[in-house]
């Protein structure tokens, strides 16, 4: 499902009021207010980061109020023990990824996938925002001005260095650490447990109203699955044009493999009862993978989407219980 574009944020006459008064209240000079940053000059001590894109950023030394204008920065966040004040809704959900949603409960919503809502961030205050893979210069501007704005995921969408970026931003690059090691070492004991499974073919695939998609390289499923060492059946394993691949009940063979992980977005809702229509298409019960038993109904919200440090750690406890005995 190819990724749709970021329209500008929604700015209502109260937020933009809001941000002229900020304005007037530190129109100093870029040169005085770049000066006062690097120096603590609002009394705060402040360090300097390189964002996603290479700008440099001061941010505060020790965030209390961080906003999280992505998925992966929402799990970032919370891998790193820290609870924002404000999140973006997930793909296809209403608030945080269903994997996500218990330990985010009482997050308020300040954005979707499309983009953030200028006055939502406004209301949460923060002193640092986390912006993901936003590239809209004019939202960018406008985020900025209420806080330190950091865009954390670059074009590989790499959920190991979008971590390391926010450990940085947070004051948590020990944690940071911490975690990685974890997963290397929990990737490298799954390794070893699968046992005559290392090295199978793994499809992953997505079902929706719009029909069957996958997942192919250049997302976070796929770095995982190749950490682990799978391979990957025909076009998963070429890097795709969008976050998925769509494909048409024809090609239904496309998405089978040795082991096959799919689901939808959202447990309940029309794209569940639809999945629930797939499964019963003789083509569908035709493939390799279903035959032998061998398909796992996932979170696609976890699987399929733009992923994180959590849902890595979960995505391998989910192979596991799939694929070792």
């Amino acid at each position: 499902m190819p990724q749709h574009p970021t329209p500008r944020a929604r700015l209502t006459a109260a937020a933009a009021l809001a941000l002229a008064s900020a304005l007037t209240l530190t129109a100093c000079g870029s040169e005085q207010a770049d000066s006062a940053a690097a120096a603590g000059g609002d009394g705060a001590e402040k360090v300097s980061v390189t964002d996603a894109t290479g700008k440099k950023v001061q941010v505060p030394a020790a965030p209390k109020k961080v906003v999280a204008l992505s998925e992966m920065d929402l799990d970032s966040s919370l891998a790193l023990g820290v609870q924002p004040v404000g999140l973006t809704a997930g793909r296809g959900q209403k608030g945080a990824p269903e994997y996500l949603a218990d330990r985010a409960q009482g997050i308020p919503v300040v954005g979707a996938v499309t983009g953030p809502d200028i006055e939502k961030v406004l209301q949460a205050e923060p002193d640092v925002i986390l912006a993901g893979q936003l590239a809209d210069q004019q939202v960018l501007k406008q985020l900025s001005r209420i806080a330190p704005t950091v865009v954390t995921v670059d074009r590989t969408k790499d959920w190991k260095k979008a971590l390391t970026l926010t450990g940085q931003v947070l004051g948590k690059q020990n944690e940071a650490k911490t975690f990685l090691a974890d997963y290397d070492e929990k990737t490298a004991a799954l390794q070893k447990n699968l046992g005559d499974h290392a090295g199978a073919t793994v499809s992953v695939a997505r079902y929706s109203a719009k029909g069957t998609a996958v997942m192919q390289q250049g997302v976070f499923i796929s770095d995982v699955l190749k950490d682990l060492g799978f391979k990957r059946p025909g076009i998963q394993n070429d890097k795709g044009q969008g976050h998925s691949t769509p494909l048409s009940d024809e090609d239904i063979e496309q998405i089978d493999a040795d082991w096959l992980f799919i689901g939808t977005l959202a447990a309940t809702g029309e794209d569940a009862d639809l999945f629930g229509e797939l499964k019963d298409k003789p083509a569908y019960k035709q493939l390799d993978a279903v035959r032998d038993g061998h398909v796992t109904e996932i979170d696609g919200s976890k699987w399929t989407s733009l992923g994180g440090a959590n849902a890595a750690l979960s995505v391998l406890d989910d192979i596991e219980k799939a694929m070792v005995k």
